[in-house]
């Protein structure tokens, strides 16, 4: 059995952690190792603790989640994943999360499957965004920019079409509607583990590092 991915919860208030704590807590394949209450924290506890990923609130006192991410990933010695998880619907939040590095965004009206989901996604080296939020980095990034509104390094793709096979496209239209592994595998009455394997070989054939990336290039040259 593979070691269970260590997660790092970071909030400033108790209710949160010990909700998240209860959904994570009751997976087998993941264990909670730590929590801290502010961006400061998170920082210190990243670099002790070293977990596989981080759920990041982004209002903390003292450094809050955005900054602190930024000096997580910015840490040649982190290999952590942050998830940002947030009550705060914005653009400004979002882009900058993923500008610093952050492999995930979450509202926290999210369902507990999509908090799950979220994490294994990114201790498995991948990002996920909520369905809500896919759709406004395809509006910013899959279209032609101003001259002054360059994308985060992560939504960089190449400017030329591949050839997919029929079932690697139909896995990209999924996933540019924002579907889960999960969903995909039942969708395509496949299983997930066939699908990740889909998905690792798309990422490989368009050039990109993440499924984030992947949908904004199908949009970006109409292949979903």
């Amino acid at each position: 059995m593979s070691a269970p991915i260590r997660v790092l919860l970071v909030d400033d208030h108790a209710v949160m952690r010990a909700g998240f704590r209860m959904i994570l807590d009751a997976e087998p394949d993941i264990t909670i190792v730590g929590e801290s209450t502010t961006g400061l924290e998170a920082v210190a506890e990243a670099s002790t603790l070293r977990p596989d990923v981080i759920c990041m609130d982004v209002q903390m006192p003292d450094l809050d989640g955005l900054e602190a991410t930024r000096r997580i990933i910015a840490d040649p010695s982190s290999r952590s994943a942050v998830v940002i998880v947030t009550t705060f619907d914005r653009d400004d939040y979002l882009f900058q999360a993923l500008d610093a590095g952050a492999s995930g965004f979450l509202l926290k009206n999210a369902g507990p499957e999509q908090l799950v989901e979220a994490v294994r996604v990114a201790a498995a080296g991948d990002a996920l965004l909520a369905p809500a939020v896919t759709r406004r980095v395809i509006e910013r990034f899959a279209r032609t920019q101003p001259m002054d509104a360059s994308p985060p390094r992560a939504f960089s793709a190449p400017g030329i079409r591949v050839d997919l096979t029929e079932r690697e496209s139909e896995v990209l239209r999924l996933l540019a509607d924002a579907r889960s592994n999960a969903e995909i595998a039942a969708a395509l009455y496949i299983g997930e583990a066939t699908v990740k394997t889909h998905v690792s070989n798309l990422l490989q054939k368009l050039g990109v590092r993440d499924r984030v990336a992947a949908v904004v290039y199908a949009h970006r040259h109409g292949l979903a």
